[in-house]
């Protein structure tokens, strides 16, 4: 981690306050970011790339609504048998480097019968069903305490801005608990009944693990949720390409609202 982050600091003296990691075809966002600095996730010293199609595995930094960002493109995932910390890494790299405000975006199967296909939904707080945690293990003290209090995962004070955000634009957003699953096959409709049942309202294979290490650093996250299909038992079938196409379809809406989200989180 050390040598990502001295390799970084040699391409940029004064990184952003704010990242956003984008999740599956989400990254229509890369396009708002003006001036944009891009470097593959290949050249950063221990640095993950994905494998998996959506996920272009790019830093690229600039600016977006007047306001300096980090923008993941891509990130890892459990599934592809990577480790709780490599899933992490480039959150810890950016919270050494200075982050201060972290916003997870994913694509998420809808349980709450009340959602539909495209909609963008808050995260509210998450379910860890994946098995591993990222602060496993020896603690590192220079990345945050043993203990973390997970009260407050979600930041309600940056929900509440995004909420004013969206419905100055229009956008019609939810909001819901996200349970975390390892993937990468599909939940069975059993399984989706036992996330109702125990309060999920979408069911995704990431996100869990950088929330969990980027509250572990001092970091306040946001999630931000696209259904891109409605979960097992809730239609026909489903398949990574109805995820990836549905994405696609709604990543203007969330492009619209990170690009007017972002100054704000500046004052």
């Amino acid at each position: 981690m050390e040598r990502a982050v001295e390799y970084l600091r040699g391409v940029m003296a004064d990184w952003p306050a704010t990242a956003v990691v984008l999740g599956s075809a989400q990254s229509a966002f890369v396009d708002e970011v003006r001036g944009a600095r891009r470097i593959p996730y290949r050249e950063i010293p221990g640095w993950p790339t994905p494998s998996v199609e959506g996920h272009a595995g790019e830093l690229v930094v600039g600016e977006a609504g007047g306001a300096r960002v980090a923008v993941l493109a891509g990130r890892v995932h459990l599934y592809e048998g990577r480790t709780p910390q490599e899933a992490v890494f480039g959150v810890r790299v950016l919270a050494r480097l200075g982050l201060k405000n972290l916003i997870l975006t994913n694509a998420a199967g809808g349980i709450n019968p009340a959602y539909r296909r495209g909609l963008l939904v808050l995260i509210t707080d998450h379910i860890n069903l994946q098995g591993l945690n990222p602060l496993a293990g020896e603690n590192d003290e220079t990345l945050g305490p043993r203990f973390p209090d997970m009260s407050r995962a979600y930041a309600p004070e940056l929900r509440e801005l995004a909420a004013r955000e969206a419905r100055a634009l229009g956008i019609e957003l939810g909001e819901g608990v996200y349970a975390g699953l390892l993937g990468p096959s599909f939940e069975t409709p059993a399984e989706i009944r036992y996330l109702r049942t125990i309060g999920a309202d979408l069911a995704g294979m990431s996100t869990v693990a950088e929330c969990i290490a980027a509250h572990h650093a001092g970091v306040r996250v946001l999630g931000i949720s696209t259904v891109t299909n409605m979960a097992a038992g809730m239609q026909a079938e489903l398949s990574h390409t109805e995820v990836l196409e549905t994405g696609r379809a709604a990543a203007g809406d969330l492009a619209r609202l990170l690009t007017a989200l972002l100054p704000k989180l500046e004052l």
